[in-house]
């Protein structure tokens, strides 16, 4: 029997297998992808996590799937989109494809475009159950009545809207931006012991979408304890695995002082 809100030091499907059917409510995570970090060696059976993801996510449940492509002899690989291509074709639903736009400095290459964010895949299993947008965009036309809008029907024709009066702060877009350097993405200067730390506020941002207090968070990459650090703060409970027991460790030292 799996403890809640412990870190595991051991490869994720074995986690995984001691874990019932329809048992996690959300996954967040970045795993491991086209070699751009060692991450001490470790790599990972991709095709066995998900079809294990699928098991064990309940039903309207999400993953979290933060990836990025790795930039081979000039052509990027695409293994973002074969993932989620996988994902979709053992039954999860692409509910979304957003954008983790990071707000650093990034190295330029010579014959393209600055590369500057990783794709945040939102997967469900089914129909969607909690989603709780976060509406933080503020509207510059607050306050304003709209009584003569149309919009367009799937057929062509034209459809009037029923009058409305635009928020204070509507809901966010789908690009989300969020600092990733040294101290930017978090305080605890010793997770940056860890390679590639994602931002707590990203972390705490699709926690707080996708989830409900009182839910299981689970994170099968968890790295330097992000994952869990946010679901604690946020009254979640949360499972991890993480294979590197220096990370572990990590991890474990930043959500000691979280733990009920």
């Amino acid at each position: 029997m799996l403890q809640i809100n412990k870190i595991y030091n051991e490869n994720n499907l074995e986690t995984m297998s001691r874990m019932p059917d329809n048992f996690i409510d959300l996954t967040v995570t970045s795993p491991p992808y086209d070699n751009l970090r060692t991450y001490k060696g470790y790599s990972f059976d991709f095709e066995s996590v998900a079809k294990e993801l699928f098991r064990v996510t309940k039903k309207g449940g999400v993953v979290v799937w933060v990836v990025g492509d790795a930039t081979v002899k000039g052509s990027e690989t695409g293994t973002s989109f074969k993932q989620a291509l996988y994902f979709k074709e053992i039954g999860f639903n692409l509910h979304d494809t957003m954008i983790f736009d990071k707000d650093s400095f990034h190295i330029p290459n010579h014959n393209r475009y600055w590369s500057c964010f990783e794709y945040m895949f939102i997967f469900s299993k089914g129909k969607i159950k909690t989603h709780n947008m976060i509406a933080d965009r503020k509207n510059s036309q607050a306050g304003k009545k709209i009584s003569s809008k149309t919009i367009r029907n799937l057929d062509g024709t034209m459809r009037k809207m029923n009058p409305v009066v635009i928020s204070e702060y509507g809901k966010r877009k789908n690009i989300w931006k969020y600092s990733t350097g040294y101290c930017k993405g978090t305080t605890d200067k010793f997770a940056y012991m860890h390679p590639a730390m994602f931002p707590e506020k990203l972390s705490e941002d699709h926690i707080l979408s996708w989830s409900n207090t009182g839910n299981l968070i689970y994170d099968p990459f968890m790295g330097s304890g992000t994952t869990a650090k946010m679901a604690l703060i946020n009254g979640r409970s949360f499972i991890g695995s993480e294979i590197s027991e220096e990370y572990c460790d990590i991890a474990n030292k930043r959500i000691l002082e979280f733990i009920p």
